[in-house]
């Protein structure tokens, strides 16, 4: 055996946190963290996919059923706040059981609450539904973004998280091609029949993907922890076809062995908990306030055709998605406090412009709704980059998870906002104003207080 093996080959009785992290940071990127990225990142695609999927079927619903805008905003809104009792309790669970188990039940409850959606016979019915599978939307995505951070060294690892994210914004422009296709021509229930594919995909998580180590080391499950990080290393080894270097020390001799709820307030977390909720609130009020309302908006307000209101949703589900990949490729170049707070600012003077111009056609609309979310959504993006990064792994689902609790509140006042504009005086200027004050709060907050992650090591960083 060579000299290189001798990091993976020597078993203590009790494994340290730094020598997990060691391990990790000297892997190279190999086919297999790519696979897992994948395998993560289709349950992902899904999730946004159904996240949007609402957004086109009411369109029809919302005549069908005869329903209101308070109804509508009820419709949207109801998935949140399932989705915020799944975010608060995911950081507590995932602690417990692990990322690997609480990432396939959360694939299997939105699965198959997407199936039932697709047979609703009436409003009640689909809220109820759809109050249960928000849970597991809830759950799904902060526990999957706290083991890709978990799993990926700190070099590049900007890069590599944020182009597993790139599979939301494409769930989302899959959902509104979908929605544009399928809502009109085979009827609303195939866009949640669709959804529940990734009932599959659970079955394949749970069988094939290894847990972090990171995890079964704080969970004091050594011979574990020893054992993937063994198998990963040598199938790091055959895919690159090289060997590995020495593990580099890490520091980690300040890190605690418990862990409390306390930890998001203590010391250096006090500052990174309350900026990283603002940016997920303000970023999110905004994307899910616009995305979600957009095609009932050009339907309602500017009274275009079901076909061309799909059309111009999409077109700005596009931008979201080109703006997402200009993030994975520079983001490890400008750094995360400089992208966070950019795209914030920028959105935010956006739709303020667009406020300016009085929002009086659906073109005008579109151009500058797009142009805004280009930049706010791909803050939203990697807001799960960033937050796994501020958190040591005895708290870091917890943290993401509550941090994401922000997401799911913002998503519940969002298309609340812009029904009771509607429903008051009709003036839509003030929904883009409320809004582009909010990204502009929100930036700013980042830009004075934020911390920079960029290339640091989780234990080091993050004690």
């Amino acid at each position: 055996m060579s000299t290189t093996d001798s990091g993976a080959a020597a078993v203590s009785p009790a494994l340290s946190e730094a020598a997990v992290a060691a391990r990790i940071e000297r892997l190279p990127r190999a086919p297999w963290q790519v696979r897992a990225r994948m395998v993560i990142g289709v349950a992902t695609f899904f999730d946004a996919f159904d996240a949007l999927s609402v957004a086109y079927v009411l369109p029809v619903l919302a005549v069908a059923w005869g329903l209101q805008p308070t109804q509508i905003a009820l419709a949207i809104s109801i998935g949140f706040f399932g989705q915020l009792v799944g975010a608060l309790a995911v950081g507590v669970v995932a602690e417990r059981w692990g990322r690997i188990p609480v990432a396939t039940l959360s694939v299997l409850v939105f699965s198959l609450g997407s199936l039932a959606l697709a047979f609703s016979p009436n409003f009640v019915f689909f809220l109820v539904v759809r109050f249960i599978q928000g849970i597991g939307l809830g759950a799904e995505v902060p526990v999957a973004a706290t083991y890709i951070a978990e799993i990926t060294g700190a070099h590049k690892r900007g890069r590599f998280v944020l182009l597993y994210e790139l599979v939301f914004p494409a769930g989302l422009l899959v959902a509104a091609v979908a929605g544009f296709w399928i809502v009109p021509n085979l009827g609303w229930q195939w866009m949640f029949i669709l959804g529940a594919l990734p009932a599959l995909i659970a079955l394949y998580l749970r069988r094939k993907m290894p847990e972090s180590p990171r995890w079964l080391q704080r969970a004091g499950r050594d011979e574990e922890a020893d054992r993937v990080l063994r198998h990963v290393e040598e199938t790091t080894r055959r895919e690159t076809g090289k060997e590995l270097p020495e593990p580099a020390p890490v520091d980690a001799s300040h890190v605690s062995r418990r862990a409390s709820w306390r930890d998001l307030f203590a010391g250096i977390y006090l500052r990174r908990t309350l900026v990283v909720w603002v940016l997920w609130f303000s970023a999110y009020l905004t994307t899910y306030g616009l995305t979600a309302w957009l095609p009932t908006i050009y339907r309602t307000i500017y009274k275009l055709s079901l076909n061309d209101s799909l059309l111009y949703s999409l077109v700005t589900t596009g931008a979201g998605l080109l703006g997402a990949a200009i993030y994975a490729f520079t983001i490890d170049i400008v750094g995360r406090r400089v992208a966070l707070a950019g795209g914030l600012l920028i959105g935010g003077i956006l739709l303020l412009i667009l406020t300016g111009l009085g929002a009086g056609s659906a073109p005008e609309v579109l151009l500058w709704s797009s142009l805004a979310y280009l930049w706010i959504s791909a803050v939203s993006l990697t807001a799960y980059l960033y937050t796994p990064e501020l958190y040591p792994t005895r708290v870091r689902a917890f943290g993401v998870g509550v941090a994401s609790a922000w997401l799911r509140i913002a998503s519940i006042l969002g298309p609340f906002v812009v029904s009771a504009v509607i429903s008051s005086s009709g003036n839509i200027t003030i929904v883009f104003l409320i809004f582009g004050a909010v990204a502009l709060a929100g930036g700013l907050i980042v830009a004075l207080f934020g911390v920079e992650t960029r290339n640091k090591i989780l234990e080091e960083f993050s004690p």
